[in-house]
């Protein structure tokens, strides 16, 4: 098909080029005739009239030469075609014959898993008293969304006021970073509109109270601001880490999705992260911070435990999960995997 307009491109260029061509010679005879109207008639006929028609043979000709070698491409093209279509009936039907390229079989719909290279698969999870199986809770919870409580779609809670002691109630507040590098805008218009004014503020608002305290997770925005910050400002940056201030919460090079992506791939945005910290900051975070993937893998919670880490936070679970654990005290737990072994 896209030969074919080609072609038919060519041709048109070529016809309206004769047509230009034919008209300039005569607009040229006519313009002689005007300035030699006498002599006009007798040299067209003596000798513009050969040479147009010796132009229009040889335009002739090369129309029948670019006609003959459209045809042949053209036929070239239908054969070229036909013998794709007979290799694909070829494979199609099994027989391959001699000259003719053999295909590799097609891979299996369903690939077979070894028992050696899955152990935990077949494995029953052991259960205790102290223990949530997940698989368990998920059986039972109606995952439905009721609207109202004391957050969006969650329950109410009641208290005695007498129950409390003299003990004020401790609230904490944590100002934290939540920039994606990409969703609505673009990697730098969120940096150039929001994120370097988010960092060069925290900068002036954390030396004004050395109370205040920020967590930062994204490095790939913080190694671009910091690559356009002075020396003077990277200076306070680091005197910020020092006294605690500034905590670099997982350290990757983003918050990555975590229901859909390889482990390749959170392992090597971690190690970007991580040594781009160690180079400049000297830091190797040990807290996690997943406030954002909309789904959780226990993937991520065993690497992050491979890596050092000692917490992690999370935050996008399902409201039935969270009212179940808030009711049963359970918010806070150890992540174990499946596939760990019980010490």
């Amino acid at each position: 098909m896209r030969l074919n307009r080609r072609f038919t491109v060519f041709g048109s260029a070529l016809f309206f080029v004769v047509i230009i061509s034919l008209y300039l010679m005569l607009d040229h005879l006519q313009l002689d005739n005007t300035k030699n109207p006498s002599s006009g008639m007798d040299q067209f006929q003596n000798g513009h009239l050969s040479i147009l028609q010796d132009k229009i043979d040889r335009l002739e000709r090369l129309l029948a030469e670019n006609n003959k070698i459209i045809t042949n491409i053209r036929d070239s093209v239908i054969n070229l075609r036909e013998s794709v279509k007979d290799g694909r009936r070829v494979a199609e039907s099994g027989n391959v014959s001699q000259g003719h390229v053999e295909l590799l079989p097609s891979a299996p719909l369903v690939i077979p898993i070894d028992p050696d290279d899955c152990q935990f698969s077949t494995r029953p999870y052991s259960k205790s008293a102290d223990r949530v199986q997940m698989l368990d809770v998920y059986d039972h919870l109606a995952f439905d969304n009721p609207d109202g409580g004391v957050w969006k779609q969650g329950f109410d809670i009641t208290y005695d006021e007498h129950e409390w002691d003299n003990e004020p109630l401790q609230v904490f507040v944590v100002p934290h970073s939540h920039n994606d590098p990409g969703w609505l805008k673009t990697f730098d218009d969120y940096f150039r509109d929001q994120t370097q004014h988010i960092l060069n503020n925290m900068v002036v608002k954390l030396h004004e109270d050395v109370r205040r305290k920020i967590l930062w997770s994204e490095v790939s925005y913080f190694s671009k601001w910091w690559d356009n910050i002075d020396h003077q400002k990277r200076d306070a940056v680091k005197k910020l880490i020092e006294r605690g201030q500034l905590e670099l919460a997982t350290g990757g090079w983003v918050m990555p999705d975590e229901a859909n992506t390889h482990y390749f791939a959170l392992i090597d945005q971690l190690l970007e992260g991580h040594q781009w910290l160690e180079k400049h900051l000297g830091v190797k975070p040990k807290t996690g911070w997943a406030v954002d993937p909309f789904g959780y893998s226990p993937t991520q919670a065993y690497l992050l435990k491979a890596a050092g880490f000692s917490n992690m936070l999370i935050q996008r679970v399902h409201y039935s999960v969270k009212k179940h654990f808030a009711s049963h005290k359970t918010l806070e737990f150890f992540w174990r995997q499946n596939w760990v072994n019980d010490h």
